[in-house]
């Protein structure tokens, strides 16, 4: 069915982008009205609707994948975008993200308790000398939403540190990303570590931030480039053959 709730058509006036809006909006094209409630309730960091609401949708028969796609993920794609776009700023996010964390009591025991295998393992950190991390947990929040299982090195990791938690951990992706023009060059030195010491072609790696560009991230010889949490996922689903990959602009 296509999208009734009017603060959830009010939402997708943010999205400025056409082929955002549409990869936007096909994830509630088909949801039920009350995962679109529990978008907009997120969207807007009801923490305490969200958590009523999904407990509401999993009595009334919605499976935990089909609440986790269609009503938060698809609100958290929103939030990303706002955030990205300077719409939104850091408070906005985390109270968001708090909403989506009182959906997630309820979604992930049962996740657990079904014993699905992970789709694949990603590690991911902001690099050396950088302390912003609101982006990067968006983006982890998105990842293990999406049946990934991923491995958070906080800030201010090393090259070291990433190719140590790639080795110990058996992750076929790491994610890299900065805030600060000044760090940018660090995501470079960390893709010539494993180079050098022969773990490149073991690890698919993406890079993402504020200032970072699709030419930048070739240039350093990145797999690919996220602009935001959605693009990540999309991102890390095409290493593995899943879906789409969007169309970077």
């Amino acid at each position: 069915m296509p999208v009734e709730n009017e603060e959830l058509e009010a939402q997708l006036a943010f999205v400025t982008n056409p082929q955002e809006e549409q990869h936007i909006r096909s994830l509630w094209d088909t949801a039920d009205p009350l995962m679109q409630q529990i978008s907009v309730s997120l969207i807007k960091g009801k923490n305490e609707d969200v958590y009523q609401l999904t407990e509401k949708a999993l009595k009334d028969g919605f499976t935990a994948n089909t609440v986790l796609d269609d009503g938060l993920i698809a609100g958290m794609a929103i939030v990303g975008v706002k955030f990205r776009d300077n719409i939104i700023f850091v408070p906005e996010v985390l109270v968001a993200a708090r909403a989506m964390k009182a959906g997630m009591e309820h979604i992930e025991p049962i996740l657990s308790a079904s014993g699905v295998e992970p789709i694949g393992k990603v590690i991911m950190g902001t690099v050396k000398g950088d302390l912003h991390d609101i982006g990067k947990n968006l983006c982890i929040m998105m990842l293990r939403g999406a049946g990934f299982d991923v491995i958070d090195l906080g800030v201010d990791t090393s090259s070291e540190e990433f190719i140590e938690a790639v080795e110990e951990n058996d992750a076929t992706i790491l994610g890299m990303s900065a805030l600060l023009t000044t760090t940018m060059p660090n995501m470079g030195k960390t893709i010539e570590a494993f180079e050098e010491v022969e773990m490149r072609d073991l690890v698919k790696i993406m890079v993402g931030g504020a200032p970072l560009t699709q030419e930048f991230a070739d240039d350093m010889g990145a797999d690919g480039y996220g602009k935001d949490a959605i693009s990540c996922v999309d991102l890390a689903k095409s290493f593995y053959g899943i879906g789409e990959l969007q169309e970077q602009t």
